[in-house]
């Protein structure tokens, strides 16, 4: 059977997983329809350019940049095995998301390394989130902007959660972030710009929560998120994370890269707590942050 080159790329762009290949110099030569989805950038815009080009720009979890070094593309072409991992790629819109990536070598027909293939598939629970949204939409507790649950649906999942530690005893904490020197975005580029900034902060907080995690905007630039069965430790190391996808997280603003961070307040709810304590002290950790130099999350 003889399949034409028309056939196979209609298969290729019919993957769930994104795709995409280039040659021995990183440039892209193939880009898939799944790829066109999950970054948000159409072939058109990444043809004969590489990932670095502020298309993807992978970073690792502690937001180290893989195109300056540890690039797995890179290394695959370099030594000509396959590699796998779970990385973070930049969204035309600005946020970061999950993806795992798995990578092979392109070869001629006498073994010569000439490319790569990578495909990548959406680590963000997507399909799940997009469920909740919606049921979150007729309800009418989603915030309009950032399209994440507003003030009043998050205090209601505080209330349920500090109900639920009290019967069961199930351990939740909570992250009150702040965007730093926001109104410095606003002034230089106009609120249209900074509701872009805020949309992107939250992008980036909704692709890496887990599904039974809540991440809320609870109003301005501040964002809220409610982390279940967590113990100290894990809560600062997710809360860490966040803060290191926002810091590695960008817009395209007149060729410039606009970037923003943010300050954390990190806090397991105890026995006592109501929402009001609760997010008192949450918030007087998230200005200890800010004044200890911003973009750091301070736990207590």
């Amino acid at each position: 059977m003889y399949l034409s080159r028309e056939s196979y790329k209609k298969i290729i762009d019919s993957l769930p997983d994104g795709l995409y290949i280039v040659d021995q110099t990183r440039k892209i030569v193939f880009w898939n329809k799944a790829a066109e989805r999950i970054s948000g950038f159409t072939s058109e815009e990444v043809m004969g350019k590489c990932c670095s080009d502020n298309i993807l720009c992978h970073v690792d979890d502690v937001g180290n940049n893989l195109c300056c070094g540890g690039c797995p593309l890179a290394a695959t072409i370099f030594e000509g095995t396959p590699h796998d991992a779970d990385i973070f790629l930049h969204h035309k819109s600005g946020h970061r998301v999950p993806v795992s990536v798995r990578i092979t070598p392109l070869t001629d027909d006498d073994g010569k390394v000439i490319g790569g293939v990578e495909m990548f598939s959406d680590g963000s629970n997507k399909n799940a989130k997009d469920l909740r949204l919606r049921e979150l939409e007729k309800l009418a507790l989603l915030d309009g902007l950032t399209q994440l649950a507003n003030r009043h649906y998050l205090e209601r999942e505080l209330e349920a959660r500090l109900e639920e530690m009290s019967r069961y005893g199930i351990p939740f904490g909570v992250l009150f972030m702040d965007i730093d020197d926001f109104k410095r975005v606003n002034d230089r580029f106009g609120h249209d710009t900074g509701d872009r900034v805020l949309k992107f902060v939250a992008g980036t907080l909704h692709a890496n929560s887990r599904p039974f995690d809540l991440y809320g905007r609870w109003g301005g630039e501040e964002f809220v998120g409610i982390v279940r069965n967590v113990s100290s430790t894990n809560l600062k190391h997710m809360g860490q994370r966040l803060r290191r996808l926002v810091e590695k997280s960008f817009l395209l603003e007149a060729g410039e890269k606009l970037r923003v961070t943010i300050s954390i307040g990190a806090t397991m709810a105890l026995n006592d707590d109501r929402i009001p304590s609760l997010l008192q002290r949450a918030d007087t950790l998230m200005y200890r942050s800010k004044a200890a130099g911003k973009n750091r999350l301070t736990l207590g």
